[in-house]
């Protein structure tokens, strides 16, 4: 069982790494609109670059949020029975969703987008506005990352939910109230 829970510390260190890069890209969102409005209506400045990069911090804070939130079990779930079920039934219920559904999906979307990344980084793909960003291949290489980390935390899922289902009492603790 020991291992068991060392493996899961393992996975949950990617899910943490990936919550602290998304709180990074946040701050980094929030001065870089703050910096945007400023400049557009006290200064009449328009920067397309700094609208670009906007959107690409934005979509690092989705894509690497994600596995955070698988981690911490505060992603999106219609909870209508789940929260009225017995710890042991909901585990068996992730167990499953991590298998059939978050797993197959992770490794299908890194697989395809692995190309697509790397054909970005190939073609020095920039944006295609005069000011823009010049490497957008750049976000690009962040969605098999990303999608990377999602099956790692789905292997998460699925180490916290035979803890749970094995030893309810020596499994993490998950209920939403230990973030970062």
């Amino acid at each position: 069982m020991t291992r068991l829970l060392k493996l899961d510390n393992f996975f949950a260190g990617f899910a943490r790494f990936c919550g602290v890069l998304a709180c990074i890209a946040m701050i980094l969102l929030l001065f870089n609109v703050f910096y945007d409005v400023v400049m557009r209506y006290a200064f009449n400045d328009v920067s397309i670059a700094m609208q670009e990069l906007e959107w690409h911090l934005f979509s690092a804070v989705f894509l690497l949020g994600i596995p955070y939130a698988i981690r911490e079990n505060s992603h999106v779930r219609v909870d209508i029975l789940y929260d009225r079920w017995p710890l042991k039934t909901q585990a068996l219920v992730n167990l499953c969703g991590a298998i059939i559904f978050v797993l197959p999906f992770a490794i299908l979307v890194t697989y395809y987008s692995v190309s697509f990344a790397f054909d970005a980084f190939q073609m020095g793909e920039g944006s295609g506005d005069p000011g823009g960003l010049p490497a957008r291949w750049l976000i690009k290489s962040l969605i098999p990352f990303s999608f990377m980390m999602i099956a790692f935390a789905s292997f998460g899922m699925i180490t916290t939910a035979m803890l749970q289902i094995k030893q309810p009492e020596d499994a993490p603790d998950l209920s939403n109230k230990n973030l970062l």
